[in-house]
């Protein structure tokens, strides 16, 4: 049985901010395998939060994703409007199989380049993984942009990168939200299949 100081000192290293984030980004989640395109005030709102969380931690590679992630937020807003005027609906879209090596390549050059980066030039704790996340990252999150189902695959690797992560970084919401997130994400892909067919 946990003693009552290891409960202390795992509320005392919660953040008020980053649970505010956490259920923005759930939310933003959740709107997105119901392909609602109100999904992206709520991604506005939790990447921008999430910023400042992740720079506090010494997380930059997940920092500079959540400006990225912004600019992205912004495209898919464009794009999935876009298809809804078109066909009344936000239409999911498959890669081929060369599009989908392709991006695999690009993924694996993009993690090798911006790991070492941050390895090389900052202090970032765990470079190497930090890169994983936010290169698997901003490509599920072109992907989602772009109306791609397989954004979802890439999503529920990011999520069990991100949960060792974040728990090795003792950001105990934030682990929860991915384990969270990673359960979207598999329910995400499931509608999202439905919807193709």
């Amino acid at each position: 049985m946990p003693s009552f100081d290891i409960v202390r000192e795992f509320l005392n290293e919660m953040s008020p901010i980053e649970g505010v984030a956490a259920l923005l980004v759930l939310i933003n989640v959740w709107l997105v395998a119901r392909r609602s395109i109100w999904n992206y005030a709520f991604g506005i709102a939790g990447v921008a939060i999430y910023g400042v969380v992740f720079f506090r931690a010494k997380l930059y590679s997940d920092m500079l994703l959540q400006i990225f992630f912004l600019a992205l937020n912004l495209y898919g807003l464009w794009h999935w409007r876009r298809s809804q005027a078109m066909s009344g609906e936000v239409v999911v879209e498959r890669l081929s199989n060369p599009a989908r090596l392709r991006g695999l390549v690009g993924i694996g050059v993009a993690v090798a380049l911006w790991g070492w980066l941050m390895h090389r030039f900052t202090d970032a704790s765990l470079p190497w993984w930090d890169a994983s996340v936010a290169m698997t990252s901003v490509a599920a999150q072109l992907l989602m942009a772009r109306r791609y189902l397989e954004n979802w695959w890439l999503w529920i690797l990011a999520n069990l990168l991100s949960i060792g992560l974040y728990a090795a970084k003792s950001l105990w919401i934030t682990t929860g939200l991915y384990v969270f997130l990673l359960g979207l994400a598999i329910w995400g892909l499931a509608r999202w299949r439905a919807a193709r067919h």
